[in-house]
């Protein structure tokens, strides 16, 4: 197969707001896959690379100063050859072998090829093609029942693997995909609340059925597999971490199980009890070398939640109430997250309250009668959180992809500060209905300075009120500090930039995250 055949139907993706229309381009697309090109076509749709990461960013592919070819030449099997080579560069000279590959490479491309590849290669390629509607097309493509070829893709935690296999070999090869111990399953995922009481009426019904409350922790996502002495652990993105996180590893093998799967949160602790930062536990995880020095330093608390697998026995479609009695007999209380069941707000909320009274970032609110739905984002878990919000000013914007394109999406947000200037606190593309993002393209526009490459600066005039978890560090910005999970609540039409926040109001909240316990003398 021709890239330019995938790149076309990548457009054709894009260009349609219709979920079956994207199916139905996607699914076409497969069958004309060879064996062998399927994996690779697969992942490059739903914005992947099958090796992962390539460690090529935009700056890199910016300088490529490389003349468009003009006849498509290129297949997705010359391709992967040299996406896999650049994968492997490493050691000395590895940087430039890098370049003379992609040099090469995009040499044979033509125009349309080229900016394929680039968002391929730094993870922008958003088409609405992604992971959802993929799942949909596979199984369509090779006449599947969808829940049963999506359940298989979450055991196995690789959807362009199962794909490929599906799609070659039908039903039979989902007969043969199985939970075992070491291939990381993909996560339950929560939604956000409408508010507490809504949470418990949703799940449970207000004095009547019990919801399960866990503490929501300011921590990483971990999934912890072991058979025998031999532990693993995962990230939420499935990414082995094993070295990094020896703790994880010696309570994993303190349990009384010969084997499990097991679904937590770690998390760095100061010495009485309260978080600390959360880049600082998201730094262990990047730790190859000189371990248990930074394991001195910055100690690493691991809590579970949730059992998948124990004994060979797999636990996905019991009920949660099920799940938990099994997993509190595995785990002392030091290792379970803090719980409680209920059904009325009363308690509810003291309990909400002392989670982030604690410096917690909230609650999960959970059905104890629902089974363990591997990869989804449904409502049987909803996240109840503290939320801050600031008025900031919009600095600029990013062109959309997928079903934004043609409209300004991704906004940089800035803070005035004490000189009359802006101080860019990050970025955001979320809580934007197609009314905002028509009525911001043309605000916006109306206000266009200069531009360059897929980025629309503009008079600083628009402010926009922001929700965010909370600010932390960050060595990108000139203030030194982030959003965390920015998202847009609404336009400013009746506040002047002169009323929007300042980059002190920002640096107080950041300060009062980490002194959260001022009033217990906590400093």
């Amino acid at each position: 197969m021709r890239l330019s055949e995938l790149v076309a139907a990548s457009e054709s993706v894009a260009a349609t707001r219709a979920r079956l229309k994207k199916r139905d381009l996607l699914a076409e697309l497969l069958l004309k896959a060879g064996p062998d090109e399927r994996r690779p076509v697969v992942a490059w749709l739903s914005g992947e690379l099958v090796g992962g990461k390539l460690g090529v960013g935009w700056a890199e592919l910016s300088r490529l100063d490389v003349l468009a070819a003009d006849v498509e030449t290129l297949t997705v099997a010359d391709v992967e050859a040299v996406l896999s080579d650049i994968a492997a560069s490493a050691g000395r000279g590895s940087t430039i072998r890098r370049r003379e590959l992609l040099i090469a490479l995009f040499m044979r491309s033509t125009q349309a090829e080229q900016g394929f590849l680039r968002r391929l290669m730094v993870g922008e390629l958003r088409q609405g093609g992604l992971d959802g509607v993929m799942m949909e097309a596979v199984a369509y493509a090779a006449k599947l029942e969808p829940d049963r070829f999506r359940r298989a893709v979450m055991l196995a935690g690789d959807l362009p693997k199962v794909a490929a296999l599906a799609l070659s070999e039908g039903v039979a090869a989902l007969d043969r995909v199985r939970a075992t111990v070491f291939t990381p399953i993909q996560a339950m995922l929560a939604s956000p609340s409408e508010g507490l009481g809504e949470a418990i009426v949703e799940l449970g019904g207000e004095g009547s059925s019990t919801v399960l409350l866990d503490w929501k922790l300011d921590g990483a996502r971990v999934q912890v597999h072991r058979e025998g002495d031999e532990v693993r652990v995962y990230t939420r993105a499935l990414q082995e971490v094993t070295t990094s996180v020896p703790e994880i590893v010696e309570v994993a093998r303190s349990l009384p199980a010969r084997n499990f799967i097991l679904d937590g949160e770690t998390i760095a602790l100061r010495p009485d009890g309260r978080p600390r930062p959360f880049q600082e536990t998201q730094s262990r995880f990047a730790r190859r070398l000189e371990v248990e020095a930074a394991r001195a330093t910055v100690p690493l608390s691991v809590f579970f939640f949730d059992l998948l697998l124990v004994d060979d026995e797999l636990w996905l479609d019991h009920p949660l109430a099920q799940r938990r009695a099994r997993l509190d007999a595995l785990l002392p209380v030091a290792h379970r997250v803090p719980s409680l069941e209920c059904n009325s707000q009363g308690p509810a909320q003291a309990f909400l309250d002392d989670a982030v009274g604690r410096g917690h970032e909230g609650v999960m609110v959970k059905s104890l009668s629902a089974p363990y739905l591997a990869g989804s984002r449904g409502r049987a878990w909803q996240k109840v959180k503290r939320v801050h919000t600031l008025d900031l000013v919009v600095l600029a914007a990013e062109w959309g992809s997928g079903r934004r394109r043609g409209w300004l999406s991704n906004l940089h947000l800035g803070a005035r500060d004490a000189e009359g200037g802006f101080v860019m606190l990050g970025k955001t593309f979320k809580g934007m209905t197609d009314e905002i993002l028509k009525r911001q393209t043309e605000e916006l526009l109306a206000r266009e300075v200069s531009r360059d490459d897929h980025v629309v600066h503009v008079r600083p005039e628009l402010v926009v009120e922001i929700a965010f978890d909370g600010v932390q560090a960050s060595s990108q910005y000139a203030g030194g500090l982030a959003l965390r999970f920015a998202r847009v609540v609404r336009y400013r039409g009746d506040k002047p930039v002169e009323e929007a926040d300042t980059i002190d109001a920002v640096r107080a909240i950041f300060v009062h995250d980490r002194v959260l316990a001022v009033k217990t003398g906590d400093a």
